[in-house]
């Protein structure tokens, strides 16, 4: 079994209150939750108005489709959202 994370910061330029931006995250996120099985959520930044940090996590049998979701969900992201930064990594519990 192999858990893939990937955190992804998000700029959000528009937003000039905590309201903007909490309704910009959540645009992302329901967008991710319709068409992957992964599991997404705020995971910093909570008080900053035009910066959010998201993190997601996707549960597979191999490493090449734990890798092949994560970069799916961060195309879509990316295609929503103004991303600053990436980070993933995939963990083999198998090993552990």
């Amino acid at each position: 079994m192999v858990v893939g994370i990937l955190t992804v910061k998000l700029g959000i330029p528009g937003a000039r209150s905590l309201k903007e931006k909490r309704k910009a995250v959540r645009s992302v996120k329901d967008r991710v939750k319709a068409k992957f099985n992964a599991s997404i959520a705020e995971v910093e930044n909570h008080d900053l108005h035009q910066t959010a940090t998201l993190g997601v996590s996707v549960v597979s049998a191999d490493a090449p489709h734990a890798d092949s979701q994560l970069q799916k969900i961060l195309s879509l992201i990316n295609e929503t959202a103004l991303v600053s930064h990436v980070s993933m990594e995939l963990i083999n519990i198998n090993e552990r």
